[in-house]
């Protein structure tokens, strides 16, 4: 017989069209990957570079989906995929001299975090106290 295959599922926030060059993104991601969400945010808090700002909210955005959406504990969660992606860019103009425009392009870049750890436990049942029970306590208390 097969072992059966337990498999993580994976919680995912996407951060689209960032306006700064994927290249540069991509060296600040470098920084956090596979690690704890924890230890990502605070690295990411002290590094000096524009691009960690919508890392963070990336990787915050998947923290909250995560703990709020499908019930994981936030204290277990890790990084499990972190890529950065070229996204569209716009044609833009840049004068030079003799009244010349000169063309470049601003590009944007997709951020993709995908987290995973492990699930809340679920709590016990309440129990449930039956319709007879609860009528005859407050008699027998007069």
């Amino acid at each position: 017989m097969a072992k059966p295959v337990i498999v993580i599922p994976t919680v995912r926030a996407y951060a689209k069209n960032v306006d700064q060059a994927p290249r540069k993104v991509s060296l600040v991601a470098s920084l956090v990957r596979n690690r704890t969400v924890a230890d990502a945010i605070v690295i990411l808090n002290h590094t000096p570079k524009r691009a960690a700002r919508p890392l963070i909210k990336a990787i915050e955005s998947a923290q909250a989906n995560a703990i709020n959406n499908h019930g994981y504990d936030g204290k277990t969660l890790t990084i499990s995929t972190l890529s950065v992606t070229t996204g569209t860019r716009l044609k833009r103009f840049k004068p030079a001299s003799r009244g010349r425009a000169l063309p470049f392009e601003k590009k944007t870049s997709n951020i993709l975090v995908e987290v995973s750890g492990d699930l809340k436990p679920k709590k016990a049942a309440a129990k449930v106290v039956t319709t007879e029970a609860a009528a005859v306590e407050p008699e027998e208390k007069k």
